[in-house]
């Protein structure tokens, strides 16, 4: 890592999986990447927020889904490091990556109140995937938060 990026901070940021009642998974493709990379709704955490109510509003901002129902907040955090070509332009280079607390939901909504064409788009297009595949999707500086959900996910819904 470059030497002035190294003594950034982690952006304090919280994850979303969004189960529909077969226990897929909602992953979407963002605009700024459109190569065959997925991911679960997640964003930052806002001065006054709380992990939960920001998971909520995240997930709200980014895929208009409302009608969820908790069913676990996963233990711990899970943190990632942003590849050296991102350093300085993600989050206008004011963090090295991201510290998150994930949030296991379940969507109890209709599939027409998801809708990615919101206010500040981040996606372009969504699906529902296998939990399996979800390591298979994902941008590989991720792979290891993924993985790490995954096992955690199977042993919820198992």
């Amino acid at each position: 890592m470059q030497e002035k990026f190294r003594n950034l901070p982690l952006r304090s940021g919280v994850g979303i999986v969004v189960l529909n009642k077969e226990n897929k998974v909602f992953v979407a493709k963002r605009i700024d990447n459109p190569k065959n990379f997925w991911q679960m709704p997640q964003g930052g955490v806002d001065e006054s927020e709380d992990f939960l109510k920001a998971a909520y509003r995240e997930l709200e901002e980014e895929t208009s889904i409302k009608n969820v129902e908790l069913i676990k907040e996963l233990d711990g955090t899970i943190t990632y490091e942003l590849p050296e070509h991102l350093l300085g332009i993600i989050w206008k280079g004011k963090y090295r990556g991201q510290k998150q607390k994930w949030f296991l939901m379940r969507f109890i909504g209709h599939e027409k109140e998801i809708n990615i064409k919101t206010k500040n788009p981040e996606f372009l297009d969504w699906k529902w995937i296998d939990l399996e595949m979800i390591t298979e999707v994902v941008v590989d500086f991720k792979l290891h938060v993924y993985k790490e959900l995954k096992e955690k996910i199977k042993k919820i819904i198992n």
